[in-house]
């Protein structure tokens, strides 16, 4: 069934919980132990953390940071934003995953405060308290992407930081990061992504000067499939995008 795709991000009736599909969690649940794999279904992550977490830096000044990092998944980014000096908080609804990432922050000697929370359940508490906001290729995965760009812009503090992920809703994409990614290349786990769930710049622009964003920059991960190596192409949306924003004051 498609989900909702709100012309505005506080006009949302879902509830807290509803905005969890139990199919996806469960999902990652399964490959969990995977997450810290280099050579594994996973690796890809790890090619392309330093491109993502380099796009942060790049947008925002970590060190000494509040941040929240939403659907932190393993903790690959997490763990990259520790060691850059913020203070992190990781969020996700994949108990399994979470177990892995506590477990590898312990052994990395990192101090990471993972919490089994909804980012909606996060803000009721701790709205405008963050310094950075980073959610990576998790809104293609909820019922109400808009609701969760509209609680992570809530979380932050004027003139805070927002950096999202996501693969974007076209042709290319199917092809590209479905049919090659997962089922050709198999550089993904079969089933990572649904089509009907992705997500249209456009719809990204929408839903986050909804919540009072500004956009800074936009930019596209560019595979090439003979090298097996990933390149930024800023100004660019292609498949896998990345978008960072301001709150604005």
């Amino acid at each position: 069934m498609p989900y909702p795709r709100s012309t505005h991000a506080c006009e949302h009736t879902m509830n807290q919980t509803a905005n969890v599909d139990q199919q996806e969690v469960s999902k990652f649940d399964r490959v969990s132990k995977l997450w810290w794999d280099p050579k594994g279904k996973m690796g890809m992550l790890h090619v392309i953390n330093p491109l993502r977490s380099q796009y942060v830096f790049d947008h925002a000044e970590v060190m000494g940071a509040r941040v929240v990092d939403v659907g932190c998944g393993g903790g690959i980014l997490t763990e990259t934003l520790a060691r850059a000096g913020a203070d992190v908080v990781g969020i996700d609804q994949s108990p399994m995953s979470l177990d892995v990432a506590r477990q590898h922050a312990e052994k990395s000697g990192l101090k990471i405060d993972y919490r089994l929370q909804t980012v909606e359940e996060l803000v009721e508490k701790e709205a405008g308290t963050y310094d950075i906001v980073t959610c990576l290729e998790m809104i293609e995965h909820v019922p109400d992407p808009a609701a969760i760009i509209d609680a992570c812009a809530r979380l932050l503090k004027p003139g805070g930081h927002l950096v999202l992920s996501t693969i974007n809703r076209n042709l290319k994409a199917l092809l590209f990061a479905i049919i090659g990614g997962e089922y050709i290349l198999r550089i993904l786990p079969r089933g990572t992504h649904e089509y009907k769930k992705l997500v249209r710049p456009d719809e990204m622009r929408q839903w986050t000067s909804a919540s009072g964003l500004q956009m800074l920059g936009i930019a596209s991960l560019m595979y090439n499939p003979l090298r097996k190596t990933f390149k930024v192409a800023h100004g660019k949306e292609d498949v896998n995008y990345m978008a960072a924003f301001v709150k604005k004051a």
